[in-house]
């Protein structure tokens, strides 16, 4: 039970720096196609803002979204053992997106600027997928 409680804070931690990554540098490459110098030092300011400022708002909705799919997985899972590694990667994948999507139908808003595209909206699927990989790595029953 303990593995499972931190390997799942690891995901939603993984997931949360993975996907604030793909924001904030989609962010300045947009505003790098609008003429503007981005130097590195900008990028690495800009990550480390995003990466402390989008705890309140991004990481809860990381942790509900994964809170949702893990289980669902698992339960899945338990019906086809043998596909264990795709389940959790999948399940993070789709929780990410789905996020995404339900924020915008529902609320009739983006929360995250790039996922306007379908690349943004990827490379949230794909923050989601490392955090499904974690949690698989991570729970994996060693051999005796």
């Amino acid at each position: 039970m303990i593995r499972t409680i931190g390997a799942f804070l690891a995901a939603v931690i993984g997931t949360y720096l993975l996907g604030v990554v793909f924001i904030s540098q989609a962010n300045l490459a947009n505003i790098a196609e609008m003429g503007l110098t981005v130097g590195f030092s900008v990028r690495i300011d800009t990550l480390l803002h995003d990466l402390t400022h989008m705890t309140e708002i991004y990481l809860p909705l990381v942790t509900v979204s994964s809170i949702i799919a893990f289980p669902v997985a698992t339960g899945i899972i338990r019906l086809t053992p043998g596909l264990r590694l795709i389940g959790y990667i999948s399940a993070g994948f789709v929780a990410l997106i789905a996020m995404h999507l339900i924020m915008k139908m529902v609320l009739g808003l983006t929360g995250v600027a790039p996922t306007r595209t379908m690349m943004g909206l990827l490379a949230q699927g794909i923050a989601g997928a490392f955090g499904g990989y974690l949690f698989h790595v991570l729970t994996l029953k060693k051999a005796s």
